[in-house]
């Protein structure tokens, strides 16, 4: 029986989720399985990946073939590394606590990596709010910079507007004014 570590789906459409499992090859993709190693969540950045190194490292010396996608989450969760690491020490080239630096040295860069990039991708974030955030201020200030110019405008018109409607009422006045003194000056004579 050739066991393969592979991944199993869950999840629903459009959101996967997948445990990486140790099967029988000629198991369905998401049927039985002999054993689950751990997860794997692509939904998130960076992808969260939970998984158990030892029993991976068991796996692969009992002879489990991993697939495409299940060798690069190994590769990256170091379980490929430990057990190359452990097939020297099998082998007297390492002994166990040199291996055992190796891997911590080795897990405690990529850990350094990975908060790296979480820190970047937070970073960026906040500049992207942050550049939002101004440009909606200065499209406030640009907006309340029209409303004030055309309320002054429209103070302006309405101004103007009054002084026409008193200007007519003045000349009127006037005109009048002339009119009765002829009229007065007629019935005088």
């Amino acid at each position: 029986m050739s066991v393969k570590i592979r991944l199993q789906r869950h999840g629903k459409k459009g959101k996967p989720f997948y445990w990486i499992v140790a099967a029988d090859a000629r198991a369905k993709r998401d049927g039985r399985f002999l054993e689950k190693i751990g997860t794997y969540n692509p939904n998130t950045n960076p992808a969260t990946i939970d998984l158990n190194l030892d029993k991976a490292v068991t796996w692969l010396f009992n002879g489990a073939q991993p697939t495409d996608t299940a060798r690069a989450i190994l590769s990256y969760k170091g379980a490929l590394l430990k057990h190359h690491l452990e097939g020297g020490v099998r082998k007297g080239a390492l002994t166990a606590e040199q291996a055992e630096a190796k891997l911590a040295a080795w897990l405690e860069e990529k850990a350094n990596k990975v908060t790296a990039k979480k820190d970047g991708l937070a970073k960026s974030k906040a500049d992207v709010k942050a550049a939002a955030l101004k440009a909606e201020k200065e499209a406030n200030a640009k907006r309340i910079a029209a409303q004030t110019e055309a309320a002054k405008a429209a103070e302006a018109t309405e101004e103007v507007a009054e002084e026409a409607e008193e200007a007519p009422v003045a000349e009127a006045a006037t005109e009048e004014t002339p009119a009765v003194e002829e009229n007065n000056e007629e019935t005088e004579a």
